[in-house]
């Protein structure tokens, strides 16, 4: 049966990213015909340049892409309808599945939280106000009880490759930046904008260990540009500023990104793709949840550390707090940062026991899948 999934792009690539990657599974593990539809077609091309350049229906790489505006009653046919998060069908599409004499499976995919309360209303229905139909809303999470989270089966075959003896010499061969070196301490950058950069970025510039910082273009270097002053940064762009060298990457594809994750020490990361995909780089990370009316997004990053260090040592689990509360907060990251840096050999070890951890449970595809087959049958 065909699965229709829904995205309308709020965060930059994130949620493109999610449902993007979630499709390409669906298909390529799953067997599932799949119909991607997206209303920001210029996002979709950053991620999936293999799209027509003007929105068009389209297959690339097993999945069938249409432009949002596109919907209309005669394509209301799927056997199972995802809205990813909570983003509401195109009004001919949603009353022609409502006059269906047999409804599909109906999902709303949300967004990823570790706070315990999506476990119990995670696979609950929520009848249509119209005519009755169960809609489930389906919560990716961190536990057994959850969605779980997004897992290619090749994921860690990648990681490992590219963490390999002669991965470093091999990136800065593709990526040449001057004063870089393999031996450094390599940190990557994602971010929303952030008044605590300017904290971080001097806290780099005086680091006894030399500082690598690899920063994709988009906000992230918009924003080291303003603060390091003089011409703005560009793809290609290497800066010195006292240790720090600085790089400035063109945007990566989803696996020269996870290359990139998997080569870095330290990983600064935002929104959701990231965020899992810097998990399962086995990493060090800090993670910038995206702002929020009335702090609501700290919370979630709360909800997060108290899963995460669970199992960590008091003194680690401190510094975590610490540099992430500074960094979602507009703080002053001088010395958190360099009580971060100093505990990068536990922290790393945490890091790989809990992407293991996370490895043994079923992924996020399995799980909608097993749903979805035990609802038909």
């Amino acid at each position: 049966m065909r699965w229709d999934i829904f995205c309308r792009v709020v965060d930059n690539f994130g949620d493109i990213g999610v449902c993007w990657r979630l499709a390409r599974q669906l298909v390529h593990a799953h067997g599932r015909w799949v119909r991607l539809w997206v209303d920001d077609w210029a996002s979709l091309r950053r991620i999936v340049p293999a799209c027509p350049p003007a929105p068009q229906g389209c297959v690339c790489d097993g999945v069938e892409i249409v432009p949002w505006d596109a919907a209309d009653a005669t394509m209301a046919d799927a056997g199972c309808v995802i809205e990813a998060f909570a983003c509401h069908l195109p009004p001919a599409y949603l009353a022609a599945l409502r006059a269906r004499p047999v409804p599909p499976v109906w999902l709303n995919l949300e967004y990823l939280s570790a706070e315990g309360w999506i476990e119990d209303c995670h696979g609950v229905a929520s009848p249509d106000p119209a005519n009755g139909i169960p809609k489930v809303f389906f919560f990716p999470g961190f536990t057994e009880r959850s969605g779980g989270l997004i897992r290619e089966a090749e994921v860690f075959a990648r990681r490992d490759a590219a963490q390999g003896i002669d991965g470093r010499a091999l990136w800065l061969a593709r990526h040449p930046s001057p004063g870089a070196s393999a031996a450094s301490r390599w940190v990557s950058l994602f971010c929303y904008a952030n008044p605590a950069l300017p904290s971080l970025i001097e806290a780099w510039s005086h680091s006894a260990t030399p500082v690598v910082a690899w920063v994709p273009e988009g906000i992230a270097l918009d924003a080291v540009s303003a603060v390091l002053g003089g011409s703005a940064l560009v793809p290609g762009d290497s800066r010195r500023h006292g240790s720090l060298s600085l790089r400035a990457l063109p945007f990566l594809s989803f696996e020269d990104y996870d290359a990139l994750l998997a080569l870095c020490d330290i990983n600064f990361v935002r929104g959701e793709d990231s965020f899992v995909r810097a998990q399962w780089a086995a990493r060090p990370f800090v993670w910038q949840a995206y702002p929020q009316a009335e702090d609501v997004h700290l919370g979630k990053m709360s909800a997060f550390l108290a899963r995460y260090g669970e199992s960590m040592e008091v003194d680690d689990r401190a510094t975590v707090d610490h540099l992430w509360q500074a960094w979602n907060t507009g703080g002053d990251c001088g010395a958190a940062w360099s009580a971060f840096a100093s505990h990068s050999d536990p922290l790393r070890r945490h890091a790989r026991q809990w992407c293991a951890t996370l490895a043994r449970q079923q992924d996020l595809a399995g799980r909608l899948v097993d749903f979805v087959d035990r609802v038909v049958e």
